[in-house]
């Protein structure tokens, strides 16, 4: 019982404060459930760390994007709460084994090109300090590869600058703040795309595309647009992906870049996942990599997750993220914080002279 009302807190706590302004229809979902003492036993069903409102939902859109669950699916379209409330309990109490198995199976993933406002720039720049004419794109905690199509998404920033394709069907704004403008520089020609995940998702295969899109909650039409141009996009170009352990799969992604070019290894938000001790095996790889050319690391992380980039004396925890440009040129490294970043690359202040 105590276990009971402990998940029944969860779930009221993520319908009237979590989802309450950005998605009624989840908000009036997780509500529900947390008043279905049937439904909560069904979501105890499912192991302890996959229990989240965000896992669960998404485990029954993705049963509701798959037609398995087609009055979840007619009340999702409508938008109407209170059917999506009734449906959503009476699946999870049908299929609480087709539910449990996609929760266990599946990470929640946000894969947005927000993040490319952030990343475009800072590519651009490791290029002009190498004095490279190519790049080649290696994602650490890819997910899907979304990141690796930067080059091909038109970025337009609160100033008034633009980078990026103008003509591309994906499109992206960033407030900029502070006085500093951004570099207008264009990237370089990019020959190779690779993306490294422990579980990458192809935007080719449809049970993997329909997974993200069971990520997006379901009344945020312009979000599911949005995604839909993205995959469009990368499955235009598909990157290679790469699974396994970042610091082990590292030396093999580096060695499928073109010599000619400069090898850009970007992580976002991604080594928070990963204990220090195997943030600084990563940055270890990088130096030895770096024996015989150089290689440019972009991150944008947490404030003191990112080893070897400067904190410029901010908080962790203090709600940015750091844009930081490391360059490892044979026995030498230099690593500078580039910029600060807000809302996972929607407001932007650049730093660095340039």
């Amino acid at each position: 019982m105590a276990e009971a009302r402990s998940l029944a807190q969860v779930y009221r706590r993520f319908g009237e404060v979590d989802a309450a302004e950005s998605s009624p229809l989840y908000a009036r979902v997780a509500v529900a459930l947390s008043e279905s003492e049937e439904a909560l036993r069904a979501i105890e069903a499912v192991p302890a760390r996959k229990r989240s409102p965000t896992v669960i939902l998404a485990a029954l859109h993705d049963l509701a994007l798959a037609g398995r669950a087609p009055a979840l699916a007619a009340a999702f379209a409508a938008a109407d709460g209170a059917a999506a409330a009734a449906a959503a309990i009476d699946t999870l109490l049908r299929m609480t084994d087709a539910v449990a198995a996609i929760a266990v199976r599946r990470p929640t993933r946000t894969d947005e090109t927000g993040r490319c406002a952030v990343l475009y720039p800072a590519i651009a720049e490791a290029a002009r300090r190498v004095g490279a004419d190519a790049v080649g794109l290696i994602d650490v905690g890819c997910s899907a590869g979304l990141n690796l199509s930067v080059d091909r998404v038109g970025i337009t920033y609160g100033n008034g600058q633009s980078l990026g394709d103008p003509a591309s069907p994906v499109r992206q704004s960033c407030s900029i703040v502070g006085d500093r403008p951004i570099p207008t520089r264009a990237m370089p020609e990019v020959v190779a795309r690779i993306g490294i995940d422990l579980d990458p998702l192809a935007v080719t295969d449809p049970d993997d595309a329909r997974w993200l899109r069971a990520c997006q909650w379901p009344d945020q039409p312009e979000r599911a647009a949005r995604l839909e141009a993205e995959l469009a996009l990368a499955a235009s170009a598909p990157p290679r992906l790469l699974p396994g352990d970042p610091v082990e799969v590292l030396p093999d992604a580096l060695a499928q870049v073109p010599t000619t070019a400069l090898p850009v290894v970007t992580t976002t938000w991604a080594l928070s996942r990963f204990p220090l001790e195997h943030r600084l095996r990563f940055l270890h790889r990088l130096d030895e990599a770096a024996t015989n050319r150089p290689i440019s690391w972009v991150s944008v992380e947490g404030v003191g997750v990112a080893p070897a980039i400067p904190t410029l004396g901010d908080r962790r925890a203090s709600g940015h993220s750091i844009i930081g440009l490391a360059v490892f040129n044979h026995s030498t490294l230099h690593a500078e914080a580039i910029g600060r970043c807000w809302s996972r690359g929607r407001l932007l202040a650049w730093l660095a002279d340039s």
